[in-house]
């Protein structure tokens, strides 16, 4: 377990001086790139010679979602529960209106996933015509890959100084609002994004109404309340890490609607342990770090199972996933080692 100072305890804006503007704006930069990286390209969905456009045309969408999100929670003073709940409003935003993939039966037809389209059938949810299991998934993954892995690894590349505070102000938060309205607006008018399929207004006024009871939700005073923290045992960061691969894995056994059952149980279960854990007093940062980023290696470890979108060259698949491999293991590993020294950082998981 990483010692030193006083634990940090999220739940109180930072009230110290801030930090000089390009200090503040090289995490902003490292999380508008990693984000689209780690949504798209970790798991094996792009070749080598797409990870540059990948970032380009994506960067502001998901990028600009991360920054937003990360913001508005360390603004308010709320810690991760906060984030995880944003992140779920982005991922049904994300699918269910922008590209609209969650109710677009059609969406993966023109790619190398076009077989996935009996199993997500299987799952449809009557009169809403949406897959379950594809919204567990798109969703999903984008609570876990799109925005906290990125943060986690961020915020762990900084010193406790500056972890947990706000990296922007007033312009630069409506400077990245605007770069992510334009990244959606792209994808939403490309016949590529959205592919040009509308949603039902049944389908749209549903996907609308659970982005705004996720967002209310994340807002609750309830998730910036200082809570004392416990004298418990805690787990080994790696085996919180073996948890959530355990978790990602299982939830994939089983086809049809017992695999969904199988999928949310699992993730409740794992969340209610780690909310559990993060109370007592020697959860640290180490244990934040190995939690948000579990998902991100165990997709890069599959990467090399998966084909990319489009067909690509075998020459150019493999180089992709070494090239995955080898900036999961640089950016968590480097985030584990910035940690030897850190202090504790207490996650308000209530």
């Amino acid at each position: 377990m990483p010692t030193g100072p006083e634990p940090v305890t999220v739940g109180h804006p930072a009230t110290a001086d801030r930090p000089p503007l390009r200090r503040r704006l090289l995490p902003v930069i490292a999380l508008l790139l990693l984000a689209p990286w780690a949504a798209e390209c970790s798991w094996g969905g792009f070749a080598i010679d797409d990870f540059l456009p990948v970032l380009i045309f994506l960067g502001p969408m998901y990028g600009g979602a991360a920054i937003l999100i990360r913001e508005t929670a360390r603004h308010l003073g709320a810690g991760w529960p906060t984030i995880v709940l944003l992140a779920a409003a982005f991922g049904v935003l994300q699918a269910g209106l922008v590209d609209q993939s969650l109710f677009n039966p059609d969406y993966l037809d023109d790619t190398q996933y076009a077989d996935t389209r009996a199993a997500a059938e299987a799952t449809l949810v009557p009169g809403l015509e949406f897959s379950l299991r594809q919204a567990f998934d798109y969703v999903g993954n984008h609570i876990v890959l799109t925005i906290c892995a990125p943060i986690v690894l961020i915020e762990s590349f900084l010193g406790p100084e500056r972890r947990l505070r706000p990296w922007l102000g007033r312009p630069g938060l409506a400077v990245v609002g605007v770069l992510y309205l334009f990244g959606s607006l792209l994808i939403f008018s490309d016949s590529s994004g959205r592919k040009d399929f509308l949603a039902s207004p049944l389908q749209l006024a549903f996907a609308a109404v659970l982005v705004v009871a996720l967002v209310a939700v994340a807002m609750l005073p309830r998730w910036r309340r200082t809570r004392p923290r416990r004298v418990r045992r805690v787990p080994h960061p790696l085996g919180v890490g073996l948890l959530v691969v355990l978790v990602r894995i299982g939830g994939d056994l089983t086809p049809g609607w017992p695999g969904v059952a199988i999928a949310l149980a699992l993730a409740a279960a794992a969340g209610g342990l780690i909310a559990y854990w993060s109370s007592g007093v020697r959860w640290g940062q180490r244990h934040v770090l190995v939690a948000g980023t579990a998902g991100l290696v165990t997709a890069a470890a599959f990467a090399y199972l998966v084909p990319p979108y489009s067909p690509a060259s075998p020459a150019a698949a493999l180089a992709g996933d070494v090239a995955v491999t080898v900036i999961t293991v640089a950016l968590v590993g480097g985030a584990w080692w910035r940690l030897r020294a850190s202090p504790a950082v207490h996650v308000a998981a209530s």
